[in-house]
Formats: structure tokens, C-alpha cells, sequence
């Protein structure tokens, strides 16, 4: 069954704060999602497999680790995800980056993809989806359904903050896709949106409202 890891580290509980203030402006709410996001990954990948290597420092032989075999692709749901992008590279400057295009149909709620971009290699590459907020939860089995269509089989999904009603959809559509979050809201509200959350995250990056 997937796992919820909740990341509840100081510094990242600080950080949402500010990131929720309805006051905090489009340059430091982008800084912070880029923040929160280097935060997370860096516990999102604690499992990656390491090897034993031998190098020379200026003094000696050092025996020393470096990771072993596992490649990885951050896979941002567009728009919101591009603003977490920043953070998991500064992290895996080696990884690839694919693209997902999805809304949220204002009558019906249900996610429609409009674009698709990922690496050639997904199949053989370690998956993270990125995105701000996991709200109902449809964008993201809808992309994890799609990147199962291409071949990838180990898959993740990350965000800042999650609701109890988004969880629950991807432990049902896909209980092998672990979930890394900031925090767990109250819930949704009528709008789909989370409550307390930070209001819509895509507009607050990119300073489109």
C-alpha cells in the first residue's frame, strides 16, 4: 500500500507558513516553492541505491560512496509543478525532466491532458511527479497512469501540501506510488480547492491574479 511521508522537518513547516500568508508576494512565495521542494526531495530520495568507490583526496585513498545505478526523471504537472523544478535540480542535477499538461475542467472537476513530454528513457528511469498540491487528487492518478502507459514502474509523487481526499485517491488508483508532502490540510472545499492550502498555487508562482 503507498505510503503518506509527511516531512515535517522545522524549516519546511516555516517555510509553508509564509507561503500561506495571503500577503506574501509572487517573488517569495515562488522562492519558498522552490525551498520546500529541495526539502522534500531530499527525503523522497534517502532510498536511493550507493556503491563503494575508491578516489584520492589531497591526503589518501578514501573508500566513499556515490550513488549506484539508479537514474532519475522529475516529472512536473504543468503549470504549478515548473515552480518546484528549480528545487529537485539544484538537489539531481543529472536528472531528466519530462512535461505533463493537465486542467481541471471547470464543469465536471475531472482532469484533461492537453500536453505530454517525457524523457525516451522513462521506462528505465526512476519517477517523481511534482506539484504544489495534491487537492482531488485527478491530475495526479492521471499522470501516474500515464507515465505506467510509457513504462515507468517506479513511480513517486511529491507536493507541498495534500488533502485527506487526495491521498485517498491515489492509494486507491495506485497503492505502489508513495506520496511526500509538506503538510495534510482539513480538506476540500466546494470549489475543490484545499482548505486552509494557500489558494491557487499556479497563479501565486507566476503572479497571474
Amino acid at each position: 500500500m503507498a505510503e503518506l511521508h509527511i516531512i515535517d522537518h522545522p524549516l519546511v513547516q516555516h517555510k509553508i507558513s509564509l507561503l500561506r500568508d495571503k500577503n506574501t508576494g509572487t517573488k517569495e512565495f515562488r522562492e519558498l516553492v522552490s525551498e520546500i521542494a529541495m526539502f522534500i526531495c531530499y527525503e523522497a530520495t534517502r532510498d536511493l541505491p550507493l556503491k563503494e568507490i575508491e578516489l584520492e583526496t589531497p591526503l589518501a585513498v578514501a573508500k566513499t560512496k556515490i550513488i549506484s545505478g539508479r537514474k532519475l526523471a522529475f516529472i512536473p504537472i504543468l503549470r504549478a509543478g515548473l515552480g518546484m523544478v528549480d528545487g529537485v535540480t539544484k538537489l539531481v542535477p543529472a536528472a531528466k525532466i519530462g512535461h505533463i499538461g493537465l486542467f481541471r475542467d471547470p464543469a465536471t472537476k475531472e482532469s484533461v491532458q492537453y500536453y505530454s513530454k517525457l524523457p525516451e528513457d522513462i521506462a528505465e528511469r526512476d519517477a517523481i511527479i511534482v506539484d504544489p498540491m495534491l487537492a482531488t487528487g485527478n491530475s495526479a492518478v492521471a499522470a501516474i497512469n500515464l507515465l505506467k502507459a510509457e513504462g515507468a514502474k517506479n513511480i513517486k509523487f511529491m507536493c507541498v501540501i495534500c488533502s485527506p481526499e487526495g491521498v485517498e485517491a491515489i492509494k486507491n488508483a495506485h497503492p505502489d506510488v508513495d506520496i511526500y508532502a509538506g503538510v495534510m490540510d482539513e480538506g476540500l472545499n466546494e470549489d475543490k480547492y484545499i482548505v486552509p492550502g494557500v489558494g491557487d498555487a499556479g497563479d501565486r508562482i507566476f503572479g497571474t491574479k
